[in-house]
């Protein structure tokens, strides 16, 4: 298995995991110990894992860590899918529509692109392809890229998002607090989220379910600033169980 193969299905695992020993994760990839130690020296290096005694962790907790996008990518698809589509179904024809660079707004455009005369304004570089490859009407933000999460941040995206209107926002986080709190590592991608809240009439957090009761870094709003919260789970009775 070439590197970068090996190099995303190590993140893949790490990111399911609070941390992992060595040797388990070697037999997972069928690699030696030598050579996995070597993988994750360079993913040490990246800000992507950290080493311990005969173990390893994800570095995800660290503020304004960057998620590479091939890993969020694969992060809980079939919930992703879910909250997709239903998602999709608030957006009506003829409506702008807001995304950010999140995998679960990614998601969406497959089920958007059959409704007529929307417009998708999104700061999302690899979001804005798909759209453009079904053919929706598309304005991408540009500005400073997070090349991990290929998102689009900085004054630049903020302000072309400050000349338009949009009819409704979806974006997604990193965690949602026990009292519904979104909360993500990156502020800059926070940034972003916020403004298209300010220029969106309608607002909806996309939240799968195993987001729920994990706190990071930078909160992004209050619950009662949304106007809804897409989950694949029942939201409400999942928040009040951890709640007890």
């Amino acid at each position: 298995m070439p590197y970068y193969d090996r190099e995303q299905k190590i993140l893949d695992i790490l990111y399911r995991c609070d941390s992992i020993e060595l040797t388990e994760l070697a037999g997972q990839l069928f690699v030696s110990l030598p050579t996995l130690r070597r993988d994750l020296i360079r993913l040490e290096k990246k800000g992507l894992a950290i080493r311990g005694h005969g173990k390893v962790s994800p570095a995800k907790n660290s503020a304004d860590a960057k998620i590479p996008f091939a890993l969020r990518e694969n992060e809980q698809t079939p919930a992703k899918n879910i909250i997709a589509k239903t998602a999709a179904s608030y957006v009506k024809e003829g409506y702008t529509v807001m995304l950010d660079a999140s995998t679960s707004a990614y998601c969406m455009v497959p089920y958007l692109a059959d409704i007529k005369n929307i417009i998708v304004i999104t700061s999302g570089a690899k979001t804005a392809m798909l759209l453009a490859h079904y053919g929706v009407t598309t304005v991408c933000t540009g500005g400073k890229m997070l090349n991990k999460s290929l998102s689009y941040i900085g004054y630049d995206a903020a302000s072309t998002l400050e000349r338009y209107n949009a009819d409704i926002a979806f974006f997604s986080c990193r965690g949602l607090t026990n009292d519904g709190v979104p909360t993500d590592s990156s502020a800059e991608e926070n940034h972003i989220r916020s403004v298209m809240m300010k220029q969106s009439a309608k607002k909806y957090l996309l939240c799968d379910g195993h987001k729920i009761g994990k706190v990071y870094l930078n909160n992004l709003c209050r619950y009662d600033d949304l106007d809804g919260i897409i989950s694949d789970v029942v939201l409400q009775e999942k928040l009040d169980a951890l709640q007890r």
